[in-house]
């Protein structure tokens, strides 16, 4: 399913509770004027220790013939200290008894934990090896792609880990506009079958939808025409503000979509490139009293704010549901498939629609970190330039040539070990093979690797044609808050304070206004008072308008 398509790696958030001073780079005696560091040019030290996480399944990365190779084109030799688990407790230790690697490698530092390592002086600045004299690769990643760069950059303006991330979007499937895989979470789908039988179209319209909802309801379509037991039709059914198989898509008739994302909820940015926060506007306020609506008249899924994705699933595969979200219609509706489509985004009252995208995929720099120790810092770095390589990540992804990649096509491209093939050969899934093989560190997958080196994984081949084609259609703009945004320390402090009071409110009373009615003029009034008295909504835009400006106009707090 959507959600578990993609594997993340596990990143250990190192708890961090003394404030950072923001001072310039290297935290001691630094003028607060930015970068003033320069690369150390000692090429003595050859051999290396790096800590940091690895897979369960791995085999152990002395034995990874990929890791083996790029030490001995780079003239190095590594130690690795790696663990699956308990990795955080002890990198904790290690940096707190001053006992430290030369590198941390697949930790997952957090932008708080670099910018406080880097204040105090435990990780160095790596900005002055990011040239080509040092790596060649990076270097041209970073000076075509400065949103990157940007990503990376502390409020300081200094750089503490190298980039991670998988930027899989339409443009790894030959698309000229690039839109992440995470663009529209959410993609509807009704029963057309149902539709059929009761002569009516595809709606689109809310009005339409509601219509067709009533039907399948008065008619008990599950009992009609699959023969499931009577009084067994849920009209639609889908999680409270869930990720890819929540309600909020159909939000978009009154103006935006309020999906969940990894920087705040429901947090916009204007085509304006202000911020606002869509859960204290009018149009919030008229979505959730119009959907009470269909909640009380029983269109609504009344498990809706409890149930599990599995019990979604199940209740979809059965030929419970009309009308539901996910991202793939043969995986939530099963048997049943074939008698769905995609449902549009729908207008509203007012007759437009508007979807309010999300960036996902974002760029992470805690998964590789040089510390004070190291000797030579420009040798390390020219092995992890060779991980910015579009054949050697593919490789440090997946596994090696020859193992999970045994041929090309036609165009030059690697594919992949099938799951049978792996069976034949290794006696386990292609999926296992990768976890044996697959290292934990600064990868950075972008969009055209897809189109140039290795074929992209079929499901998220059809989620990205289904989301170029049928759903970008419908939406109007794609300014979006990006994910990659670097904070400053008092800003963390302000969201740490904030957010999550802040978000549940938001959701405890939206889910209150769907079951119950409301909100009359005095719950209005009295919940825009608690947003911004009690939970610092105007804190929090002033954070999140300051950290965008700094990102768009590519300067750094000081």
């Amino acid at each position: 399913m959507g959600k578990t398509l993609f594997k993340k790696l596990a990143s250990c958030t190192l708890v961090t509770a003394l404030a950072v001073s923001m001072t310039a780079c290297g935290g001691k005696g630094g003028s607060g004027d930015g970068p003033s560091s320069e690369a150390n040019t000692d090429t003595s030290q050859t051999d290396f220790n790096v800590m940091g996480g690895i897979s369960a399944l791995s085999k152990g990365y002395d034995k990874n013939e990929v890791l083996n190779k790029l030490q001995s084109d780079a003239g190095i030799k590594i130690k690795w200290d790696c663990m699956s688990d308990s990795l955080a407790e002890q990198v904790n230790i290690r940096i707190g008894g001053d006992q430290l690697p030369d590198a941390f490698m697949g930790v997952g530092f957090s932008n708080y934990d670099l910018s406080r390592y880097g204040d105090d002086g435990t990780f160095i600045d790596l900005t002055p090896y990011l040239a080509p004299e040092y790596m060649p690769n990076l270097s041209k990643i970073l000076e075509e792609n400065p949103s990157i760069r940007s990503a990376i950059t502390m409020s300081d303006g200094c750089i503490y880990g190298l980039p991670a991330g998988e930027k899989m979007g339409t443009a790894g499937i030959g698309k000229e506009e690039d839109n992440s895989i995470y663009t529209i979470p959410q993609f509807s789908m009704i029963n057309k079958a149902w539709l059929d039988d009761l002569g009516l179209a595809v709606p689109k319209t809310l009005d339409e939808l509601h219509t067709a909802l009533k039907a399948f309801a008065d008619n008990d379509m599950s009992a009609k025409y699959y023969k499931n037991p009577k009084g067994s039709t849920i009209p639609m059914s889908t999680g409270f503000d869930q990720w890819c198989w929540g309600q909020n898509i159909f939000y978009a008739g009154f103006g935006f979509t309020n999906w969940p994302n990894d920087v705040i909820n429901d947090l916009v940015l204007t085509d304006d490139k202000k911020t606002e926060f869509v859960c204290a506007t009018d149009k919030y306020r008229k979505a959730v009293t119009y959907f009470h609506d269909w909640f009380a008249e029983g269109l609504i899924d009344q498990e809706m704010f409890s149930q599990s994705d599995t019990q979604l699933i199940a209740k979809c595969s059965q030929g419970y549901v009309g009308v539901s979200t996910w991202w793939y219609i043969e995986e939530l509706m099963g048997d049943y498939a074939k008698d769905y489509v995609f449902l549009p985004v729908l207008d509203g009252p007012d007759g437009t629609h508007n979807v309010t995208v999300r960036t996902g995929g974002g760029t992470n720099s805690g998964n590789l970190s040089i510390t004070k120790e190291c000797k030579s810092p420009a040798n390390l770095l020219k092995f992890y330039d060779k991980w910015y390589d579009p054949e050697i990540i593919m490789q440090l992804q997946y596994g090696p040539i020859g193992t999970y990649f045994t041929k090309k096509d036609e165009n030059g491209i690697w594919l992949s070990i099938t799951d049978k093939e792996a069976q034949d050969k290794f006696g386990k899934t292609a999926g296992e093979l990768k976890g044996e093989y697959e290292v934990s560190g600064p990868k950075l997958i972008l969009s055209d690797y897809y189109n140039n080196t290795f074929k992209m994984e079929e499901r998220a081949i059809e989620r990205l044609t289904d989301l170029n084609d049928f759903w970008m259609p419908y939406v109007n703009s794609t300014v979006t808050y990006p994910v990659d945004c670097v904070f400053t320390s008092d800003e963390l402090e302000t969201i740490d304070q904030y957010k999550t009071d802040f978000e549940n409110t938001v959701s405890e009373k939206e889910g209150l206004w769907i079951k119950e009615g409301g909100p009359t003029d005095e719950e209005w009034e009295s919940y825009i008072s608690s947003l911004k008295e009690n939970c610092g909504m105007e804190e929090l835009l002033k954070v999140y308008q300051d950290a965008y400006d700094r990102y768009a106009g590519g300067t750094s707090a000081e």
